[in-house]
């Protein structure tokens, strides 16, 4: 077998392989002997036909076959010899193999990149502390509260934190357009669920009411048919209502699974709650400044090949989601793969970086690290031992666990060679990353 491989990219390789005609006869031949032995053929006893009726009745099918199977071993065997670890599977083009003039062919590929890590003993990385006051506990009551309101109608102008019950529609140049009207929609004002000025325009309306709202679609609206569009809503107010937050008393507690002990053993609960989802989502923000730190401190090559799947991977992934809230995807101006382009060379980068930290580190996930990280998903559970079970009867779902143990040693690994210092966070800005966000740019 004669093998030339030529750099036809920073990762791309094409490499041409030839085999020998003999090589092939040899394996037509033994092949043809085989099915000689049991070949059952008119005028011949099983077995007994000669040699030259067996090559004409059988002979171009076994060619192919044969061909078809030297392909894929000499391909194997050559990335093998030249040590190549190609990304996806190759372009065989052209692919010669006339009788007599044995095999050969070019295959196309990407190889995964060489990477040269920079020293993780260099990055410097926040670690988040935050601690859980008596004041966080009591909005985390409020909130509790605010989820068993009841609504009340009243015969006073709207104001936010109303709950309206309306009916609208929407006109673009003029013409209704799809998803631009609903009947007896329940709208509480101020929660920033509409286009911006929607919410703000029913403020003082009272029930029986009709106002025309002129908006206008922000220029990065989802849909490009209608991102940078005005339009008009005709909106009738059907009721408006204020919000009744329940008592503090055993009847709320209970709700909560508290049957005895009263607002104390109320209180500790919901800090025992929030200390839980404190630990997570300190975890959560540590490891996410531990991989940008890593991105930020490497650059290296990406293959077109990984970061194409993964963009198609994450607009199928757009789509289900939309499948799985009940909309119907086919009726959607839905962003192609190319949109997610950006994200996905981000998340190629990560992948091959924590790939070669691992492999570096020699991290495992241990079983009981596997096991204790599924208990303390389930303690927020009524019955934890359910979700323990749902995980281990399903090797799918037990493997998204132990990549994410995965991931959490290396980061431990690298957190452990790399310059750390504390960033004092409230459990607001920490619960709430994307408002503390959106402030500081306000701020800014």
């Amino acid at each position: 077998m004669q093998v030339s491989i030529e750099n036809s990219g920073v990762l791309e390789r094409r490499m041409t392989v030839a085999l020998a005609e003999d090589q092939i006869a040899s394996k037509i031949r033994e092949r043809l002997q085989q099915i000689g032995r049991t070949a059952r053929i008119d005028g011949f006893r099983p077995g007994k036909a000669p040699a030259k009726v067996i090559e004409r009745q059988f002979g171009p099918r076994v060619r192919n076959e044969v061909l078809g199977e030297l392909l894929r071993s000499s391909f194997s065997e050559a990335l093998q010899s030249n040590q190549l670890r190609p990304v996806a599977d190759p372009v065989f083009d052209p692919v010669s193999a006339d009788p007599g003039a044995g095999l050969s062919y070019t295959a196309t590929f990407e190889i995964y990149p060489e990477i040269a890590l920079a020293p993780v003993e260099e990055l410097t990385i926040e670690r988040p502390v935050c601690s859980i006051e008596a004041a966080d506990v009591d909005r985390m009551i409020e909130v509790l509260r605010g989820q068993h309101a009841t609504w009340t109608p009243v015969d006073r102008p709207a104001a936010d934190g109303d709950q309206l019950t309306l009916d609208f529609k929407g006109r673009l140049d003029g013409a209704d357009f799809e998803r631009g009207s609903a009947t007896d929609f329940e709208l509480v004002l101020g929660s920033g669920r509409m286009l911006e000025g929607f919410e703000a325009g029913l403020v003082g309306a009272k029930a029986g009411e009709t106002r025309t709202l002129s908006l206008k679609f922000p220029e990065d609206y989802g849909a490009a048919d209608l991102a940078g569009k005005p339009v008009e809503f005709d909106v009738t107010i059907k009721q408006v209502a204020e919000k009744t937050l329940p008592a503090l008393d055993d009847a709320l507690f209970a709700k909560f699974g508290i049957a005895e002990g009263g607002l104390e053993a109320f209180r500790k609960e919901v800090e025992e709650n929030m200390s839980r989802e404190r630990d997570r989502a300190v975890q959560r923000r540590f490891t996410a400044q531990v991989l940008e730190q890593l991105k930020l401190a490497n650059s290296i090559e990406l293959p077109k090949a990984l970061v194409q799947s993964e963009a198609q991977r994450m607009a199928a992934e757009g789509r289900r989601n939309l499948m799985m809230r009940g909309i119907d995807a086919d009726k959607m101006p839905l962003p192609g793969p190319e949109v997610f382009e950006p994200q996905a060379q981000e998340r190629v980068k990560l992948g091959l970086l924590m790939a070669e930290i691992i492999k570096t580190a020699g991290v495992v996930a241990q079983p009981a690290k596997v096991r204790a990280a599924i208990e303390s998903m389930a303690a927020g559970y009524e019955q934890p031992e359910e979700l323990l079970k749902w995980y281990y009867a399903d090797p799918r779902r037990l493997q998204e666990i132990e990549a994410m143990v995965l991931e959490e040693e290396a980061v431990a690994w690298i957190a452990a060679r790399a310059k750390l210092s504390e960033e004092a966070i409230s459990f607001d800005d920490l619960m709430n990353p994307r408002q503390t966000a959106a402030r500081d740019r306000e701020q800014a």
